[in-house]
């Protein structure tokens, strides 16, 4: 397939995911806790054409998807959270001790540590530290879940492309 075409499909499928990501409302007393189905099209984007097409895939997924389903603070935070979460990924891919699913899960930890951090700055206030634990724990699972799941995918996509 060819690479633009590749990239406006998943380009595509972040976007929904960005989408459905909206309608379900995940409450657990922290604000800002989401599956990450998002982070799944950066993830195999990271694998298949590596770190610049991931940047630009993310950049364009949370500029798109905060002004069509989101506010100005939306896009900031996203941008704290995929940043980091992006280059945290990056580094952990380059290590060969990490499978998939850890790369995954230090991008979902990482992408609520980025995301904490920027609230903090905004906020003017620390205490909203005490949610670290909560959104370590969501970014673990969901890491962990968002892995499987990218394993699983590019296995088939090898097949295809």
């Amino acid at each position: 397939m060819n690479k633009v075409a590749y990239f406006g499909v998943m380009t595509a499928l972040a976007m929904i995911f960005s989408y459905v990501e909206v309608l379900i409302p995940i409450s657990l007393g922290v604000p800002g806790i989401k599956l990450g189905l998002a982070n799944l099209v950066i993830v195999i984007m990271l694998y298949k054409y590596g770190w610049r097409d991931a940047f630009l895939l993310s950049t364009v997924r949370i500029l798109l998807s905060g002004f069509m389903f989101g506010s100005l603070s939306m896009i900031i935070y996203s941008f704290a959270g995929g940043l980091l979460s992006l280059l945290i990924m990056t580094i952990l891919k380059r290590d060969d001790g990490y499978s998939i699913i850890g790369v995954s899960i230090g991008g979902a930890v990482f992408h609520n540590i980025g995301q904490l951090s920027i609230a903090m700055l905004m906020l003017e206030s620390y205490h909203i530290i005490h949610y670290l634990p909560v959104l370590l724990i969501a970014g673990v699972v969901t890491g962990f879940l968002i892995g499987i799941l990218c394993k699983e995918l590019l296995k088939r996509l090898s097949n295809i492309l």
